[in-house]
């Protein structure tokens, strides 16, 4: 199993190959993305971790569509003076198909044969 795990908008997430994730509005629809940001990289067993991103890893997504989330509410309240108010948004988000976890090798390097003679 291959996954990793990328840092997009302040939050990270676990991601493998095919998965779709909603992250923060990122740009246009049909876009290639690149995330660079790879905190931890586990390919068959073999586990990177980035101190504090892994050199050399990218995980390539496509843009699939921007879109609007659910409402959230965040309220002010203060005690005694009969101060309340109450504010709601909707964030935009992008959702993102991962297309691609790579750049980690599984092979192991063998050595060159040494000279006899």
């Amino acid at each position: 199993m291959k996954y990793a795990v990328i840092k997009s908008g302040g939050k990270q997430y676990r991601v493998s190959e095919g998965d779709i994730i909603e992250v923060d509005k990122l740009g246009e629809n049909n876009k290639k993305i690149s995330f660079d940001n790879v905190l931890l990289s586990v390919a068959d067993g073999l586990v990177k971790i980035g101190k504090p991103n892994v050199a050399g890893e990218k995980v390539e997504a496509s843009l699939v569509e921007n879109l609007k989330g659910d409402k959230i509410r965040v309220s002010k309240f203060k005690a005694k003076v009969r101060y309340r108010k109450v504010i709601g948004f909707r964030p935009s988000l992008s959702r993102v198909k991962i297309e691609k976890v790579g750049g980690l090798s599984t092979e192991k390097k063998s050595k060159p044969a040494s000279k006899k003679g």
